[in-house]
């Protein structure tokens, strides 16, 4: 029986691969790899055992060692018994190495079982080498303590660690953890005895389903959890199912056990299934239009359209779509169950409402399929959009980046951090403006410390993007798909790309791409501006009154390591963008 009472009842943070490692004063010409592996049985979890034998055969060790609890066993039922036994070599069957076992309790429970044991796996303790090395296997399925054990396999445990002396390492197997209660717990152990004079180097158990080791006067002590029987408790670390990895060279034995899950198959992900990741984040979810943002960064009850596209052509989308819904806010109906064939979409109307601040937005949840049994958790934030005016001059202004004419009026001064929230940095002023040629833009930057101010970049496309900086993502044209990303320093340096999207929702980045500027900046005692005159010409557009453009913009300061951005979140899409409104 399980004794769930000797590991502390604790949780910690989930471990994937824990290693131990113990160095023995020993040398052996070629490494040894080998894989013990815990409990089966016990309160058997259905998959589990399977689970960890494919794991174990994608790692290749050399051999694998089982602890015991192979069968769930104790019962009189002798076809039942045949029955658990012919299964267990099936599930072992696809293991391309040799593997050797450990009885435990649920596999010799009474003279009846030993029968069936030895039909099926052969005798209960022995002993083999492989390359130099000892492994000793005992039986103590049936037994409570060491005193209860049979003196006929005492005597030969005698004799095989007698004659294994030479050997470059020595381990012991034996399910129950009898160690635990007794050298644990500093009390005399007949086994630990015999160990420590015949130079026994690590001993391995199971039983208890719960990973522990521990080193006794140079011996390596190891309890192996459970690999697939049942727990209350996944352990104190959160370990869970597990078998474990022990290597042996001239360097000692490591012991490393491996949570279930950690050993993944070579074709996890594949470039088929990154593109249809891609093509789903993409194309899966989109916002036929935005909400529209008030001045006072507000909106009026809406409704907004949401089409949800199945980009696979073999693949069924399936789930329950999901709102994430932050306080203030109300979405109608807040889930409900899609089903879309391959290549098909639909279009669902949420009811939306808000009473609080602007961010965080709701957030729709949802899994699309991209392969075969793999699902992709999709989230998609809820689009709004808010609106900047930019006013049409009849003079020029001087670009000397000082931001003192009439024209420079009503500026946009509330921003956000890059997460929603208030912006962590200094504040900042931008302006637009326009005449039949060019668009004008304008910033105020903020700069308790005009000392702490970095820019250094002084050609074309290097790295501003890095530096204190403004930047602006315009797109004149929404149909045409493509947004200029435009930078600049506080030196005036610009950085600029050409980003064009695809109607698959792909885009192409031409870094190659520049623009001409005529561009000013000047320095205070606690900020820093920037004036610049952009030819739309260059931008492949027009500019008149009553268009919208679509864009987004944002200041980043070094010093704080953040930002403050306009519309959240920034990106290169288009459709996350806000409206440039041309007067």
């Amino acid at each position: 029986m399980k004794r769930y009472n000797m590991i502390p009842k604790c949780f910690m943070a989930l471990s994937l691969i824990l290693t131990v490692t113990y160095v023995i004063a020993a040398k052996t010409e070629m490494p040894v790899r080998f894989v013990v592996i815990g409990d089966r049985t016990g309160g058997a979890v259905s998959g589990i055992y399977e689970n960890i034998i494919a794991e174990v055969e994608r790692m290749k060790p050399d051999f694998v060692i089982t602890v015991g609890d192979m069968i769930e066993g104790y019962t009189d039922d002798t076809t039942l018994v045949k029955k658990q036994w012919e299964e267990y070599k099936t599930i072992v069957m696809p293991l391309s190495m040799p593997i050797y076992f450990t009885p435990g309790n649920h596999d010799i429970w009474n003279d009846t079982a030993i029968v069936f044991y030895q039909r099926y796996i052969g005798k209960p303790y022995y002993s083999f080498n492989r390359q130099g090395i000892h492994f000793s296997v005992l039986d103590n399925s049936r037994y409570d303590s060491i005193e209860r054990m049979p003196k006929e396999q005492f005597d030969w445990l005698v004799n095989d660690l007698k004659k294994s002396r030479k050997a470059k390492y020595t381990f012991v197997f034996f399910h129950k953890p009898f160690w635990y209660e007794t050298i644990a717990k500093s009390k005399t152990d007949l086994w630990h005895s015999l160990f420590i004079n015949y130079g026994v180097d690590a001993v391995f158990s199971g039983h208890n389903h719960f990973y522990y080791t521990e080193k006794y006067e140079g011996i390596l002590y190891t309890a192996v959890g459970s690999s697939g029987g049942g727990y209350s408790e996944p352990g104190p670390t959160g370990l869970g199912y597990h078998f474990t990895w022990v290597t042996v060279n001239d360097q000692g034995i490591s012991v490393a056990p491996i949570k279930m899950g950690s050993v993944l198959p070579w074709e996890e992900v594949t470039v088929a299934d990154l593109k249809s990741i891609e093509n789903i984040v993409l194309t899966g979810i989109s916002f036929v239009k935005p909400i529209p943002v008030n001045e006072n960064l507000t909106l009026a009850d809406s409704t907004v359209v949401v089409k949800f596209w199945n980009p696979n052509t073999d693949l069924l989308f399936e789930d329950t779509i999901d709102w994430e819904i932050p306080e203030g806010w109300t979405v109608e109906p807040k889930n409900l169950s899609l089903k879309i064939k391959g290549q098909e979409s639909t279009r669902v109307n949420f009811r939306i409402k808000k009473k609080a601040k602007l961010y965080p937005v709701p957030t729709l949840i949802t899994q699309f399929p991209y392969a075969m049994g793999k699902n992709y958790s999709v989230k998609k934030p809820l689009a709004v959009a808010r609106k900047v005016n930019c006013f049409r001059v009849g003079t020029p202004p001087v670009i000397d980046g000082n931001i003192s004419e009439p024209i420079w009026q009503k500026p946009v001064t509330k921003f956000f951090a890059p997460d929603g929230g208030p912006i962590a940095i200094d504040s900042a002023y931008f302006y637009f403006a326009y005449d039949d040629d060019n668009i004008y833009i304008a910033a105020h930057c903020k700069e308790s410390k005009i000392d702490s101010m970095y820019a250094k970049v002084t050609e074309q496309d290097g790295g501003v993007y890095g530096e204190d900086c403004v930047g602006y993502f315009f797109c004149p044209d929404m149909a045409k798909g493509i947004v200029y990303q435009i930078y600049f320093n506080p030196l005036g340096t610009a950085f600029d790309q050409k980003i064009t999207f695809k109607p698959d929702g792909e885009f192409d980045i031409d870094r190659a791409w520049n623009g001409s500027y005529e561009v000013k900046t000047t320095k205070g005692k606690n900020f820093w501006s920037i004036e610049a005159r952009i030819p739309v010409a260059q931008l492949e557009t027009t500019i008149v009154s009553g268009q919208q453009w679509v864009v987004n913009f944002r200041r980043k300061q070094r010093r704080f390591n953040s930002a403050a951005d306009w519309q959240v979140p920034i990106s290169y899409d288009p459709k996350t963008f806000g409206f440039l409104i041309i007067k």
